[in-house]
């Protein structure tokens, strides 16, 4: 049960930052990657903690799920959605292979450090391919939205976790 909880959380997010950005372009990009980016590199850990070998293929299929829900709602989200889904997969590589290093360390330890190493990923490659070019505050503010979201993001669901074995 908590896996689809998970999944629909990461989708949700990963949607309306899709169907945000294309609605209101670059100025909303940066509470996105707060909002919701954070969230979903958050969610990403964690379900990583649950796929174990399969990580790699549930994930890619995730991110295209999200990209191809986003289009479906709004055919106009198309080039945002394309984009999500390169910057994510490349993100979600680097994360991957972060966690998988780490993995002797705490769960926030791995979390927050392969957030921040995914999070600078996702924020040159998302705005480059989105808006048609490296935009350098907007890549900045990103970035340091992710890396804040995710931690408090990985904050709350550490907390749930917990709240949850007991």
């Amino acid at each position: 049960m908590k896996t689809k909880i998970y999944i629909g959380l990461y989708l949700a997010a990963i949607v309306a930052a899709n169907l945000l950005t294309a609605r209101y372009g670059p100025e909303i990009s940066i509470l996105n990657a707060f909002l919701f980016i954070g969230l979903d590199l958050t969610t990403r850990d964690y379900l990583h903690e649950i796929w174990q070998g399969k990580i790699k293929t549930n994930m890619v299929l995730l991110i295209f799920a999200g990209s191809a829900l986003s289009y479906a709602f709004n055919v106009d989200a198309g080039p945002i959605a394309i984009a999500s889904f390169v910057a994510f997969l490349s993100a979600g590589l680097v994360d991957t292979v972060a966690y998988q290093a780490l993995s002797n360390q705490t769960y926030n330890v791995k979390v927050n450090v392969s957030n921040t190493l995914a999070a600078a990923v996702d924020s040159i490659i998302f705005p480059t391919l989105a808006f048609g070019g490296v935009l350098w505050n907007i890549t900045a503010g990103q970035f340091a939205a992710k890396v804040i979201g995710g931690f408090i993001w990985a904050i709350v669901i550490n907390a749930y976790i917990r709240s949850t074995k007991s």
